[in-house]
């Protein structure tokens, strides 16, 4: 029986830093995911480990990689120009690791925040949506929606999935936000989850009911876009080819 491919890569960022990745790809891949860190958290920690192993179990791939900062064990978050090179870089070294599949970027918090500020910037190469978990629209205890200003600059399908309980994204400010974004976006609420998708003993439910839940919506919105990517590619290709024929007079067989 075939087994996932575990492998640790080095992604130099610009000509000064370098960061460790890991890539997890199981075979008969149909995705994969670049995906970030939270901003007090690494690549290694348990949620985005059972997230990729997760994700693996369903056929898609994923690339965690770390920031800068985190890289050499500092705390605070490196500045965002750094940030997003660090984002242009991983999603750079997945194309080439994978040129086959379909790309897809984001990450939890702060790493979701710098995935779609770096799209914002300029269009991440080859990469057809973004997946935002536990977006922190906001600072803890002081409402706003300016952090997800930029996003109205996106035209690539954006998946959000939040908890109602996470104190750095107010739900009536979440919610009028994907609304102004429009059909692009889908917002998925994960009910008594805080931001770090915990849930309370009294709601009945496990962390492992959480994860399953939100890794089933993320499964099937991935794959989704990237059929829908297919599909638009080769109806392209078909009007191309139709309307090559007559313009040149020549027919291929």
């Amino acid at each position: 029986m075939s087994t996932a491919l575990s492998e640790r890569r080095t992604i130099p960022v610009g000509s000064t830093h370098q960061v460790s990745a890991l890539l997890d790809r199981p075979p008969a891949a149909r995705a994969l995911l670049v995906l970030a860190h939270g901003a007090g958290a690494g690549m290694t920690h348990p949620s985005l480990q059972a997230l990729a192993a997760g994700l693996t179990e369903r056929g898609i791939a994923t690339l965690r990689y770390q920031f800068p900062y985190m890289e050499h064990g500092g705390r605070r978050p490196d500045p965002p120009a750094l940030c997003q090179a660090t984002v242009r870089s991983a999603v750079a070294e997945a194309s080439r690791l994978a040129p086959d599949l379909p790309l897809f970027a984001g990450g939890r918090s702060f790493g979701g925040r710098m995935t779609s500020e770096a799209q914002a910037h300029s269009p991440l190469p080859r990469v057809r949506g973004l997946v935002l978990l536990a977006f922190p629209l906001h600072p803890a205890d002081r409402p706003g929606s300016e952090r997800g200003a930029h996003l109205s600059k996106l035209t690539l399908p954006l998946l959000f999935i939040q908890g109602t309980r996470d104190t750095l994204a107010q739900v009536d400010l979440l919610d009028a936000l994907v609304a102004r974004l429009g059909a692009r976006a889908s917002l998925h609420w994960l009910q008594g989850a805080d931001h770090s998708f915990q849930v309370l003993a009294r709601s009945g439910r496990t962390a492992a009911d959480v994860r399953e839940e939100y890794l089933g919506v993320l499964g099937r919105w991935i794959e989704r876009v990237a059929g829908a990517g297919v599909a638009a590619g080769a109806g392209a290709a078909a009007a191309a080819g139709a309307g090559a024929g007559p313009a040149t007079g020549t027919t291929h067989e």
